[in-house]
């Protein structure tokens, strides 16, 4: 990929959510909300302090996360849809899901 966030900028990819509910029932793409889980694609260096000193991301590529529903912008990059957000759009890094397990 041919992308390089700057900043506390992050690159990334919806998980897409699963067509039935657990009783089985099929949902229609119409009416499935867009997913909030992701993974990273690419992180930028970080922002800076009041010193001009950079505060590293908390987040790395591969990371399985929770983002807000509003969060982001959705760009098309090299023909796939992602979402450039700041790292502090993030709500949190999902560890030992079946989602993180799969990557």
């Amino acid at each position: 990929m041919a992308f390089k966030p700057l900043h506390d900028r992050v690159l990334v990819r919806r998980v897409e959510s699963d067509d039935k509910t657990a009783g089985g029932v099929i949902i229609p793409d119409s009416a499935k909300e867009k997913p909030q889980e992701g993974v990273v694609v690419a992180v930028g260096a970080g922002a800076r302090d009041d010193d001009g000193d950079r505060i590293a991301p908390d987040v790395k590529e591969g990371d399985h996360v929770l983002f807000g529903k509003w969060s982001g912008t959705e760009v098309t990059i090299d023909g796939e849809d992602l979402l450039i957000m700041k790292e502090t759009d993030i709500l949190g890094i999902l560890e030992g899901s079946s989602a993180a397990k799969a990557a």
